[in-house]
């Protein structure tokens, strides 16, 4: 080897070591304190002035700079800044939209000004720009819990302040105080996420489900943070079941990655039993479903095994709560989601479902685990569970649980429920198990025209991520969310919600409203996981699709899939597989 060859070796290889470290001057005990972020920051400038207070050139004065990208670095010589002008009757304001839900905060940049002393902005974070005109508290519950979205800063003078960590599209900024004359260089959004590509895609003749896909997608990529939280407006939080319509997206998009274990993991060791997950039953249900599909997905055995003793005290926990009719009777928190979670025989639907769901998922792993005691002790578990079928159930939500769980027939629950007034009474967390039974019933098409009227729904509304619930009949009748709401159109934001998300302190960014993007991929485009993710069964449903493109991250690399409708009616399929994955057709 070459000397010069040689010596680059050595300083890349001395780049590798300091990677993600602390600079060579701290030492070994500084290191062991601290925590490294795997998130980047990127500074986005604002897309367009959606409001202002004035526009008179008065009191707010060359704001066309704000949409201009700049350096980040203010100068004492910056000319033709922007600037708020308040009096003791007007203290101006301006609404600024980023293009995209995004999770951060903003870095403003002032400029000099007289007085040297900082300067007092109001800020206003929004995920609609009617979040962005509200005061905390009051009947549209704006709030500042779990992440501050309304507060007032102090901007040095010739200086830059960064502040602000939630999830916001818009932002709004008000001048505080009487007679200042503030000149502003930047307001640039400070954007943090975690830079990993997208190794699944999803492309096909619709662009409505292009864009559902996508947009499921970016949902659940904003809440990969520290953990896999909810929502990154609220709640910030490891809630278990929201989490496995996001695993599901994960697996599709981005495939192995170590937020899932780690995020699992926390909420194992928070909830020593006989704690029920987020003190909800079902939630500790969601934790080993979650297990068995990212092992389905994955094969980590090792990994797997690690939960080996939770999972059997778990599951031998659960079969402490079935009467002698073989019927759930679990306690603590009885929870589905929230619009079921005032229908008593909904949840006993859905619980008795998820009870056989997860001693079959428990008995398969067993059988990983070679533990053929256990595997036939909790099959036996759920098939005395199916001799119980629970009865006065006519919500979607419960009814798709049953058919996953063969206490339901597919077709007719399909056509009795889930199809009844069409995209109505759904949640957007349920929405994707309403989706699954639906292609269990074979009713494909029925499935995407449900994505692309209830999911698309709320992109017609402005959408950039999707939303804790959704109701498509108050969507018909409603504003944009990035739009100054009127008095002609209710604001989908502010006028509606229940449970804990009345009003405007609804989540417009939820994890576990990404379902669609795991679905279309399953069952449009065909990618279906067996053996522990080393082979792969191709059985799309295109429907009045002309053609589906799609790739898919597997153990082995990216496999990419083709399929097109011809003019006979049949269909042609491309495959460009990594090697050593097996593809079935």
């Amino acid at each position: 080897m070459k000397k010069t060859h040689a010596i680059l070796l050595v300083f890349l290889l001395s780049q590798t070591l300091f990677f993600g470290q602390l600079p060579p001057i701290f030492n070994e005990s500084d290191e062991a304190r601290a925590s490294h972020s795997k998130m980047v920051k990127t500074y986005l400038t604002p897309q367009k002035i959606i409001w202002q207070s004035d526009d008179t050139d008065t009191y707010i004065q060359n704001e066309e700079t704000l949409l201009k990208k700049g350096n980040g670095q203010v100068a004492v010589n910056d000319k033709n800044q922007f600037r708020l002008i308040s009096t003791d009757t007007h203290k101006p304001g301006i609404i600024l939209d980023y293009g995209k839900e995004i999770h951060g905060g903003v870095k403003i940049s002032m400029g000099i000004r007289p007085s040297k002393t900082p300067l007092k902005l109001r800020l206003r974070f929004g995920e609609s720009v009617s979040e962005t005109i509200s005061d905390v508290g009051g009947e549209n519950t704006a709030t500042n819990e779990h992440s501050l979205r309304d507060f007032i800063i102090e901007v040095p003078w010739l200086g830059s302040v960064e502040v602000g960590e939630t999830g916001f599209r818009f932002l709004r900024i008000d001048l505080v105080d009487a007679n200042e004359n503030a000149p502003l260089k930047e307001i640039a959004a400070a954007f943090t996420y975690r830079d990993i590509p997208y190794l699944g895609s999803f492309e096909s003749s619709d662009k409505r489900l292009n864009d559902i896909w996508l947009t499921g997608a970016y949902t659940v990529h904003l809440n990969m943070q520290s953990y896999l939280w909810d929502g990154i407006k609220r709640d910030r939080l490891v809630w278990v079941g929201d989490m496995h319509p996001e695993v599901m997206t994960i697996n599709t998009v981005f495939g192995k990655n170590s937020i899932v274990p780690k995020s699992l993991d926390l909420a194992r060791d928070q909830h020593p039993l006989p704690q029920w997950m987020n003190t909800i039953s079902s939630y500790s249900m969601w934790w080993l479903l979650i297990h068995k599909n990212w092992y389905d997905y994955h094969g980590d055995l090792p990994y797997l095994k690690e939960q080996e003793t939770y999972m059997i005290a778990l599951l031998d926990q659960l079969s402490t709560f079935i009467d002698n009719d073989n019927k759930e009777v679990l306690n603590g928190m009885r929870f589905l989601d929230w619009p079921t979670s005032t229908d008593p025989k909904a949840i006993h639907a859905g619980l008795q479902a998820m009870m056989i769901m997860t001693f079959e998922a428990g008995s398969d792993i067993m059988g990983e685990f070679n533990r053929p005691d256990l595997q036939k002790k909790y099959l036996k578990t759920s098939k005395n569970l199916k001799k119980h079928t629970p009865e006065g159930n006519t919500t979607k939500q419960a009814a798709s649980l049953m058919v996953l769980a063969d206490i339901a027939k597919a077709k007719t629950t399909n056509t009795e429920i889930l199809k009844k007034d069409g995209v109505e009474n759904m949640s957007t967390f349920y929405g994707y198990y309403i989706l699954e039974a639906m292609a269990k019933a074979d009713d494909y098409n029925g499935a995407i025209n449900v994505i692309k009227d209830y999911w698309g729904g709320m992109l017609d509304l402005g959408a950039t991520t999707f939303w804790e619930d959704f109701n498509i009949t108050e969507g018909k009748i409603s504003g944009r969310i990035d739009e100054v709401p009127t008095e002609n159109k209710s604001d989908i934001h502010k006028d509606f919600g229940a449970f804990c998300y009345v009003g405007l302190r609804h989540s417009l960014c939820h994890g576990w409203a990404s379902g669609p993007t795991s679905w279309l991929t399953q069952h449009v485009l065909g990618v279906n996981v067996l053996d522990g993710g080393n082979t792969i069964k191709l059985e799309p449903h295109l429907g009045e699709l002309e053609f589906v493109n799609g790739t898919f991250p597997t153990k082995f690399g990216v496999l990419k899939v083709g399929h097109k409708k011809e003019s006979n009616g049949k269909t042609t399929t491309s495959i460009e597989a990594p090697k050593g994955l097996k593809v079935i057709q």
